[in-house]
């Protein structure tokens, strides 16, 4: 499979100030996908504007007509999988069939006490994840769901016409432990990461790779435990997390040479961030522009 290039989006400028432009030039650049966050706030710009995932990518879906969309990622932080599944079947219709569902755990940010609770343990979430993920998958290709569950219920929950996608939308989950793999092997039609955590700070680019190898062979025996072939699977890596930070953003070259080890480790999307100034994904535009435009040429 060929490599993908992919951009995220931040929802922090008012659509009619500036918030639209960037879908429309994602689009005009040739991006695979552009993905947003789907937080209630986040990190350095919880003191600023920050819209929401599923209306900024409705509005987007109006703006554009070939570029797919999607969440990178959604988690149950905030969402329940019965109002979740109407947005995204609505979002679906509205953009012809072009949504991917990135979905994950969530974390320990300020999603998970905007609603007023203590934040869930790493196994909480886990736990949480794995009765959300199965759910969503039947709301989203059942026209009635009755469940009752730890975590979630769903009463007579009607979702017809279901997705313009068939069976549903795709879905990109987001792991690195052996349960959220195994919720990616079984239900997932790709898989994301954002690298090992544990070396952003003080890690190398050569133990990146080490571990984003380790990272695709437990995806790789996860899938064998649930009968499916790894291969069906798109892997996703969204950038900016690992130690190289924006370095590989810094020239063409960089960006060619970053993506191509990659690449050769299986890898078939690749996610950059929109520049955004001052900020941790600041980058020149132009730098940005002519990656999109002419990296892939120089890796197929």
């Amino acid at each position: 499979m060929s490599l993908r290039l992919s951009t995220v989006i931040l929802p922090y400028r008012r659509w009619n100030e500036g918030g639209s432009s960037a879908w429309v030039r994602a689009e005009q650049l040739g991006f695979h996908t552009a993905y947003t966050y789907d937080h209630l706030s986040w990190r350095s710009f919880r003191d600023g504007p920050w819209f929401g995932a599923v209306p900024t990518l409705t509005a987007a879906a109006a703006a554009t007509e070939r570029l797919r969309l999607g969440t990178l990622v959604t988690s149950p932080n905030f969402r329940h999988p019965v109002t979740l599944a109407k947005e995204l079947i609505s979002l679906d219709d509205i953009s012809g069939g072009r949504v991917t569902l990135g979905i994950g755990a969530g974390g320990t940010g300020f999603d998970a006490t905007a609603l007023g609770q203590e934040p869930w343990t790493p196994r909480e979430r886990a736990d949480r994840l794995a009765e959300f993920v199965p759910l969503l998958d039947r709301l989203l290709t059942e026209d009635a769901v009755t469940y009752e569950g730890r975590f979630y219920s769903a009463h007579e929950a009607r979702n017809i016409p279901g997705c313009v996608q068939r069976p549903r939308l795709p879905f990109a989950v987001a792991a690195t432990g052996p349960r959220g793999l195994r919720l990616a092997a079984r239900h997932g039609q790709a898989w994301v990461t954002t690298g090992d955590p544990k070396l952003y700070e003080n890690g190398t680019p050569e133990q990146s790779v080490e571990a984003l190898r380790g990272q695709l062979a437990k995806l790789s025996e996860a899938c064998g435990t649930v009968g499916r072939d790894v291969a069906e699977l798109d892997k996703v890596l969204l950038t900016g997390f690992t130690p190289d930070r924006g370095r590989p953003l810094e020239s063409l070259d960089a960006f060619v040479d970053f993506a191509g080890r990659n690449q050769e480790l299986g890898f078939t999307e690749i996610v950059v961030h929109w520049p955004i100034p001052d900020s941790d994904f600041a980058a020149d535009e132009k730098v940005f522009e002519r990656i999109a435009m002419d990296a892939l040429a120089q890796l197929t």
